[in-house]
């Protein structure tokens, strides 16, 4: 009996390690309770959480919630806030705090924060964060974030940590952005009404592995300004392998 049990129980431990990584949508929602009759108050936060490898997946969900927290938090002690149900809580009492004080000034506040796996191969794991707020003002702000992780520990890759020869890509990536948008390759990269820091060109916070190539996208304000919209730019896989780490 007892050699029974043990043998169902090294079974177990077989099959967990067997497990492999994956992801299950969870979406989390709240709404004011102020009455309201147009664009009430709400929040909703649809996003993939790793399963089955613990380690692995404890340091991804750390990290997506950590930027997603980054996005919507604007409370005064984050420590109060620990998971996504707490965090969509704090983002309506952040309205209805600043209701009580501006009971006259009511605007519905918004944030609608989507999350998917824009890229998965045997290397590593690309979380796409589409995200828009808004708290007031103009207009809301939307935007993408990209998410890139070791597949195989968990641990973010930066975007420095992407490339064989990071200047070699980042001037061959320059001279495409200008070929694309049209700026003379001897004239200052901000000739056309870019807004490129120090009038130099630089690679964006947010670069996606895609199913199409490698994508380079600079959000609303990081290149250009908010009319003028994002800015982005796709490269084959053939024509830029040579310059990556990890494909």
């Amino acid at each position: 009996m007892k050699n029974y049990i043990f043998i169902i129980f090294l079974c177990l431990i077989f099959t967990s390690c067997k497990k492999e990584l994956s992801f299950e949508n969870e979406t989390f929602e709240e709404k004011s309770t102020i009455p309201c009759k147009n664009d009430c108050p709400n929040i909703t936060i649809e996003v993939p959480v790793a399963k089955n490898k613990k380690i692995i997946a404890d340091s991804i969900n750390k990290k997506v919630f950590a930027v997603i927290k980054e996005i919507v938090y604007f409370g005064e002690d984050s420590t109060k806030v620990n998971d996504y149900k707490s965090l969509s809580k704090s983002f309506i009492a952040s309205y209805e705090e600043m209701h009580k004080k501006f009971p006259h000034d009511t605007f519905g506040w918004e944030g609608k924060i989507k999350g998917n796996i824009e890229f998965e191969s045997d290397q590593l794991i690309n979380i796409k964060i589409d995200h828009y707020t808004f708290t007031g003002g103009a207009h809301g702000y939307q935007g993408f974030r990209s998410l890139l992780f070791n597949k195989k520990t968990g641990k973010v890759i930066f975007n420095e940590d992407l490339f064989t020869n990071e200047k070699e890509f980042k001037a061959f990536a320059e001279k495409e952005f200008r070929a694309k948008y049209h700026i003379p390759e001897k004239a200052n990269i901000n000739a056309t009404g870019l807004m490129f820091e120090n009038d130099t060109f630089q690679l964006p916070q947010n670069i996606f592995y895609t199913s199409e190539g490698l994508l380079l996208y600079y959000n609303s304000y990081e290149a250009a300004s908010y009319a003028d919209g994002p800015k982005e730019i796709v490269f084959p896989y053939d024509k830029v392998g040579k310059y990556l780490k990890f494909q």
